[in-house]
């Protein structure tokens, strides 16, 4: 094709030479309306050669994340980026966004500013009114919301992504009693409270604990509120105070924190101690016996679903039950079975 001829297309379209070529060779970066414009031009001249199809704009979608140093969500981030790359960039457009736990107000922000310009949203949040106001006023627009591994039960949100946290907290305090093989303390670690996922995990554990192993003394939570210092500072006090310490629960951050203090105090690879997610550090520690047992959200398949489950809503308008599709399946991981 003679560069004059794009010249003359160009003009006729009302664009430059640069945004015809992108559209005649498909490489994306054009407004669907001006994408119509060449194409039409261009079978009104009758342009001998193949045309795309009906140019259509790639999906908008917004990933909103902590911005915290959580494995997981560095995880989760990654398996969006790459499941949205396998679509192609003519099929969705990904926006990722980091936000610090600390700043929900900034959130809430986002949020609104993401339903002026965004197809769909999936996200991290903790259960605030700020944050349903927010979601409530995506919906009215027309914007879909899928929250991710916390739930916000009464948010206007099309459906939810996530593990059965009080399940995970049951399991891992059902593991605990059957892996403690004599009476003693246990201590419990949990991430931020204003998230419901640690509640949850907590709630779980202490009522299985509670019910099936009653000679088990459970020890006051420790609010470790995904702070590495904090954490620290906690543990030094109690490990300090329990006579007979024979099992440790974290629900979040602060596995080096929590396995350099059992080190230090002569405990750890001595008592029961289970925690959250399969990465370098809990992959070590499972292989070193000082992690008994780590339950795995299994970030992949929270970036599939969310994934599959928007765009399904977003072309051809299934909706997905609130809580059975976006159901993800945890994982147990010893040191058995860590590869």
């Amino acid at each position: 094709m003679k560069k004059l001829t794009l010249q003359m297309l160009a003009q006729r379209a009302g664009v430059g030479v640069a945004t015809v070529d992108r559209v005649l060779n498909e490489r994306g970066g054009v407004a669907p309306e001006t994408a119509r414009k060449v194409l039409q031009a261009a079978r009104e001249v009758g342009l001998k050669r193949i045309l795309p199809e009906e140019y259509r704009y790639p999906w908008q979608i917004e990933v909103i994340l902590s911005a915290g140093d959580s494995f997981f969500f560095k995880q989760l981030a990654r398996d969006f980026s790459q499941i949205a790359d396998g679509l192609g960039y003519r099929r969705i457009t990904l926006h990722r966004t980091f936000i610090q736990e600390s700043q929900p107000d900034k959130l809430v922000q986002h949020i609104l500013e993401c339903s002026k310009n965004r197809d769909g949203l999936m996200v991290f949040a903790q259960d605030q009114p700020a944050i349903h106001h927010a979601l409530a006023f995506c919906k009215a627009r027309g914007v879909p919301v899928i929250t991710l591994v916390t739930d916000l039960p009464g948010a206007q949100r099309l459906c939810h992504i996530g593990i059965n946290q009080p399940q995970a907290g049951r399991t891992a305090g059902l593991m605990m009693g059957k892996m403690l093989n004599r009476p003693g303390e246990v201590i419990m670690v949990s991430g931020r409270f204003d998230y419901r996922a640690h509640r949850q995990r907590i709630e779980g554990f202490r009522d299985v604990m509670r019910q099936r192993f009653p000679l088990i003394r459970l020890r006051e939570v420790l609010a470790g509120q995904d702070e590495r210092k904090v954490i620290t500072e906690l543990l030094k006090q109690n490990l300090a105070t329990s006579a007979n310490l024979v099992g440790l629960y974290n629900t979040g951050a602060g596995n080096t924190e929590v396995s350099q203090a059992l080190k230090h105090h002569g405990l750890l690879g001595k008592c029961i101690y289970i925690t959250h997610e399969l990465y370098a550090l809990t992959r070590s520690l499972l292989e070193k016996d000082a992690v008994a047992l780590t339950l795995d959200q299994n970030a992949r398949q929270h970036a599939q679903l969310a994934t599959d489950i928007l765009l399904r809503y977003l072309e051809n308008g299934e909706a997905p039950g609130l809580y059975a599709d976006g159901k993800v399946d945890f994982r147990l991981i010893t040191s058995e079975n860590t590869c």
